[in-house]
């Protein structure tokens, strides 16, 4: 039997090629909710397996909008990834939050429009909670490992997510300030909610790649302002994950993995059998 995978990563292409990643392995699955973004690169690290998964695509060929976030973690839970961090980049909202810095969110606010939610639809119908959208035991596990690679961190805040692929108009960015949000993203909801109803553990490492538009003596943000800073921290993001993994024991206490457990509202006696089976996956252990 093979060892578990102790973490899947959510990223960009850069993320899975680790300076001594062993024993390699490229998994091309597809899921009932179609294929994911991209291949899933199961590699080791520390000597311990992680998964990579890169969001957009191999190349950045598909927006934010058009991401299968549901084949995502549908494939990352089919292979036994029961932990995921999620490494994207943000704008800062906050004087305090300054391009080149990690922020670790422990709050969203989902404002898309035209994307699937869930996993879950007719004939099976849950209600899963999301009070703490993120996972607080793998937040700080993150957290730490960043502090431990000597990277700029924050800790707290909440991100925004807007349906892109445009940038904030002035208005939009001032508004997110006053309605009290820390960051701002494309692509962190519908992915996190996912997690949770997949019962995995679900954390952010955001890279702050610029102010947004709000910010009188900054420049409005741009595609080369985001890439810049990006792979100025691929180094660090790397480094962060490898600290992360020799350190992840090897069982979790924060109840991630029952999420589900008093979720169902609809009488079994009514479920949808063909939704049935195409989540069985998921809802196997409570419907057995």
């Amino acid at each position: 039997m093979e060892d578990p995978i102790v973490l899947g990563v959510i990223g960009g292409s850069g993320l899975y090629q680790f300076q001594g990643l062993e024993d390699i392995q490229t998994l091309d699955i597809e899921t009932p909710f179609g294929k994911p973004s991209s291949p899933i690169i199961v590699g080791r690290v520390a000597g311990r397996r992680v998964a990579f998964l890169t969001r957009h695509g191999i190349g950045h060929v598909i927006p934010p909008t058009e991401v299968n976030y549901r084949a995502n973690i549908f494939a990352l839970k089919s292979i036994g990834v029961q932990r995921v961090i999620s490494i994207s980049a943000c704008g800062s909202l906050r004087e305090d939050y300054a391009p080149g810095e990690i922020v670790i969110p422990d709050q969203l606010v989902d404002f898309t429009h035209n994307r699937p939610r869930s996993f879950f639809g007719s004939g099976m119908v849950v209600h899963v909670g999301t009070a703490e959208p993120y996972c607080a035991e793998l937040s700080a596990q993150l957290y730490q490992a960043v502090i431990n690679c000597e990277g700029v961190v924050h800790r707290g805040g909440a991100l925004i997510t807007i349906e892109g692929p445009r940038f904030s108009t002035k208005a939009e960015s001032h508004l997110y300030r006053n309605w009290g949000m820390s960051i701002i993203g494309m692509t962190a909801c519908p992915e996190a909610f996912l997690a949770r109803e997949a019962e995995m553990c679900y954390a952010t490492m955001a890279h702050v790649t610029d102010y947004d538009v709000w910010h009188v003596s900054e420049a409005p943000v741009t595609v080369e302002m985001v890439v810049r800073t990006l792979h100025k921290n691929t180094e660090l993001a790397q480094r962060a994950i490898r600290a992360m993994v020799e350190d992840l024991p090897d069982d979790t206490t924060c109840g991630c993995n029952s999420a589900l457990r008093y979720a169902f509202i609809t009488n079994p006696a009514h479920f949808d059998p063909d939704e049935r089976k195409k989540l069985d996956l998921l809802v196997k252990k409570y419907l057995a």
